[in-house]
């Protein structure tokens, strides 16, 4: 087993993977009670999503684990399940089962694009500055993510966003957790994310904030109500709003995976020489999980973001994949006592994460003019969007666009001026 994961060459052991494999389902498990919730306004069963949930995660992080050797989960999105329920279903009033065709085929077509290897051109394309700029950029989107989770950050109608109650219980335990984890960080303590929010979990019960589970074991929901209703549907896939549809999950899926991995992958410090080995591998694994997760009932998965955490603990191979999945397997037993793993308690986790991936800024090359306004804007648009896919937009017309001002364009991918045009497509699509 050690060899196969090749423990030695990535510097890692058992003990830091299983670790690692923990803290990165504690970070994202929210999504099994999350994503049943979001699709079940769009009409579906909220029992088979969890169901459909919890296997796609499951399939998708086991494959990219044995695959590709990478530390990192597959689960469905965040961005894609609610523009799947509040724009395609509710929106554009596209029956569920259609719009899940639309996620089926997306998934075909990405299986396709992995297997020609034209996914893998692409990343391996993107300028060294421009991939440390989106490493930078996830970095400060998770951490903002983790202030609203927390509360500390909350909307405001006149200056956007401003600091929340923080005498708010939630947001309280969530400062009481990022103070834990900083503490036990800076004494250079080995898994303080994971002890974290497991002692953040454990004060929150005491003071009465997270209620104690009335039970442990919860029996699986069914899967019939979801299953299989891609195929039912095959023939509305021709219409121009679902061709619509189809475009739009391709789009935004390919360019947030592409983010994920280049932040994670040069987190861990599998990235070398502007290259991610196996990264043909992993694409497979993410869009064979897409078709998959599509059949079973869930909206379109991705790499997860949050597999940040697990890597921040030590995670440096597929084995923190292998252990990640085991935990979604257990955790479709022993559904109630997610109850207990909060946004509060998950938040402070996300906050110290984007901190340590955005300490990549300081490999790209701020002394030249041309680098710093699209690594700069790829960097800040994430957070501003809420969207991994529209910083890379505006990073990747505005690279092109820089060293052709100053008749650089030799130095320019080809592939990359490709991107850049469909990129201004997408905007004017979107507009």
């Amino acid at each position: 087993m050690r060899n196969f994961f090749g423990f030695t060459e990535r510097n890692t052991s058992y003990k830091q993977e299983i670790f690692a494999g923990l803290t990165t389902f504690l970070s994202v498990s929210y999504i099994l009670v999350v994503n049943p919730l979001i699709l079940s306004q769009a009409g579906m069963e909220r029992g088979a999503v969890f169901t459909a949930t919890a296997l796609t995660a499951i399939i998708g992080t086991l494959l990219i684990g044995l695959l590709a050797n990478y530390p990192i989960a597959i689960a469905p999105s965040m961005g894609l399940n609610s523009f799947f329920t509040f724009s395609v279903v509710i929106g554009m009033g596209i029956e569920w089962q259609v719009a899940l065709t639309g996620v089926f085929i997306a998934g075909i077509i990405f299986m396709i694009l992995s297997l020609m290897k034209i996914r893998e051109k692409i990343i391996n394309a993107i300028p060294e500055d421009l991939k440390h700029a989106i490493a930078a950029g996830i970095g400060f989107f998770i951490a903002f993510i983790g202030f609203k989770n927390a509360g500390i950050i909350v909307a405001n109608p006149d200056t956007f966003v401003s600091i929340g109650d923080l005498t708010l219980p939630g947001t309280t335990l969530a400062i009481v957790g990022l103070l834990i984890i900083i503490i036990m960080l800076v004494r250079g303590m080995n898994g303080t994310i994971f002890y974290g929010m497991a002692i953040t979990t454990i004060i929150g019960m005491l003071v009465g904030f997270i209620t104690i589970p009335s039970s442990v074991i919860g029996t699986i929901p069914s899967l019939e109500p979801t299953f299989g209703a891609v195929f039912m549907n095959l023939d509305a896939i021709f219409t121009p709003d679902v061709l619509a549809v189809i475009f739009t999950f391709l789009f935004v899926a390919f360019f947030d995976t592409a983010g994920a991995l280049i932040a994670l992958t040069s987190q861990a410090g599998i990235m070398k020489n502007n290259k991610i080995p196996k990264i043909g591998r992993a694409l497979l694994a993410d869009s064979s999980a897409a078709s998959i997760g599509a059949v079973l009932g869930t909206s379109t998965p991705a790499t997860s973001v949050e597999s940040s955490s697990g890597i921040a603990v030590g995670g440096r191979t597929g084995f923190t994949s292998i252990i990640t999945a085991l935990c979604f397997a257990i955790a479709l037993f022993f559904s109630p006592i997610l109850a207990v793993i909060t946004t509060e308690v998950t938040a402070p986790a996300l906050i110290v994460v984007g901190a340590l991936m955005a300490m990549d800024i300081r490999n790209v090359d701020w002394s030249k003019i041309e680098i710093v306004i699209p690594a700069f804007l790829t960097i800040i648009m994430m957070p501003l969007t809420s969207s991994v896919a529209m910083g890379l937009a505006f990073g990747f017309i505005l690279y092109p666009l820089a060293l052709l001002a100053q008749k650089r364009y030799r130095e320019i991918n080809p592939i990359m001026y490709v991107i850049s045009l469909l990129f201004i497509v997408y905007f004017i699509f979107i507009a």
